[in-house]
């Protein structure tokens, strides 16, 4: 194949799509995506993906900036659709090229017809953007429509099925075919091992330069220059309330196995607690807080499932498999987390034994919890758990030496209430079903 030959590619006519999506991997999807973010009418959208459906997309021309195909309608007119994008520059390319040879995997993985989402974004990092984005998928068609089409738009989705089997569609739209594109990558590579090479060389035969020595400034200088350094800017305000996460109820439908509904609580619990940490930074005395302990992946999964958010039970079964429980046993987890956060989950599941000089605290304290004659009688099941004689209640000590109030249900020990100082009064926030 000759390079002219290389910057355009026509593909035949695709058969029709069927019952399934139009964009299998995240490239695909994120073309997708680029379209309908951008058009403005969506009925619009549902016919060209109609279209696209149906097999009426001609035999689909790519080339530099612009791909083209005939469209035909249910009546048979025929319309020609071209869908621009723009090309990156030569300095754009220059920069993923140097980026590509660094990293040899890119390349490995562009051979196999794979874009993995690091080779985006090391491409991105460089300045560079491959995947299109809101308002950069321009169209133009015969049918005369200022926005996306259904003839604009089907062509949209038939080249979402292209991108699936070759990536290289994609970069020759930005400029590139796919023998020059791995000609350069050649070039620059043999001159690279050339320059490692010399340089070996040089090592050996006595004529390595002195390294520079590093850059940066010195410690004492910098401490010097904090004195005249201007203050920092005033903290922007805090918003009224956490930001709305998008919606994912998009026309393009979700992958195999994503959860829309899953993923649209997941950021709004995000967002409430990106607000949160902001509102603990801006407050006064911030600096004097406590940093907050990381929670563990069972913590965290415990934490959601007790957010009050709207959980479909599917939801449910995986968030508690995930944490190695069963739905029953993530449910009195989720009442200590609310509770008591990590602290309480921890008096549910944990086991551990007091230190003696905490343990002769407690066994004092519930020696004189009561009044003569009204102290129940109380049963050491394990080391800082009691357990009254005959009735389904008890008391547990936490490392902190408060007492936590426990129910049994449905055989399960369960929490029953928030903890105290006194023994006496957890127990009688605790009733037995049967008291």
């Amino acid at each position: 194949m000759s390079r002219d030959e290389d910057m355009e590619r026509t593909f035949a006519a695709l058969p029709p799509a069927g019952g399934g999506g139009f964009a299998q991997t995240w490239w695909g999807r994120a073309w997708l995506k680029a379209l309908e973010d951008t058009a403005l009418d969506l009925q619009q959208l549902k016919k060209g993906r109609k279209q696209a459906r149906d097999g009426a997309v001609g035999a689909v021309s790519v080339r530099p900036g612009r791909i083209t195909a005939v469209v035909k309608d249910r009546d048979g007119t025929a319309q020609r659709s071209d869908v621009l994008l723009q090309e990156l520059t030569e300095e754009e390319w220059d920069r993923f090229l140097d980026m590509a040879v660094d990293r040899a995997g890119h390349i490995a993985a562009l051979l196999d017809r794979d874009m993995p989402p690091h080779l985006v974004e090391d491409a991105a990092a460089a300045g560079v953007e491959l995947l299109p984005g809101i308002g950069d998928l321009e169209p133009e068609c015969t049918c005369d429509a200022w926005d996306h089409c259904p003839h604009t738009t089907a062509l949209c989705y038939q080249v979402a099925r292209l991108l699936d089997e070759d990536p290289f569609v994609l970069l020759l739209m930005r400029g590139r075919g796919e023998r020059r594109l791995l000609d350069e990558l050649q070039v620059r590579s043999v001159a690279r091992a050339g320059k490692a090479d010399r340089a070996a060389r040089a090592v050996q035969d006595g004529q390595e330069t002195a390294a520079p020595g590093p850059e940066g400034v010195r410690a004492d200088e910098a401490f010097a220059a904090a004195g005249i350094l201007p203050p920092l800017p005033t903290p922007p305000p805090l918003p009224e309330a956490p930001g709305e996460p998008p919606s994912l109820d998009t026309e393009a439908g979700p992958a195999p196995g994503v959860d829309p509904a899953a993923l649209e609580l997941l950021a709004a619990d995000t967002a409430a607690r990106a607000y949160r940490m902001l509102a603990d930074a801006l407050a006064d005395g911030h600096e004097h807080r406590p940093m907050e302990v990381p929670l563990s992946a069972d913590q965290d999964a415990v934490r959601l499932a007790a957010s009050g958010a709207t959980w479909a039970p599917a939801a449910l079964d995986r968030l508690a498999a995930g944490t190695g429980r069963r739905r029953a046993g993530l449910e009195p987890a989720t009442r200590a987390w609310r509770l008591g956060g990590a602290e309480a989950l921890a008096v549910l599941e944990e086991q551990w034994t007091p230190e003696p000089e905490l343990l002769a605290r407690a066994t004092a304290q519930l020696a004189a919890a009561w009044e003569d004659g009204e102290r129940p009688s109380l049963r050491a099941d394990r080391p800082g758990r009691w357990t009254v004689a005959g009735a389904d209640v008890q008391v547990r000590l936490d490392r902190d030496g408060r007492w936590w109030p426990y129910r049994k249900e449905s055989g399960r020990w369960t929490p029953a209430g928030p903890p105290g100082p006194d023994p006496a009064a957890a127990l009688a926030g605790a009733p037995a079903d049967d008291a």
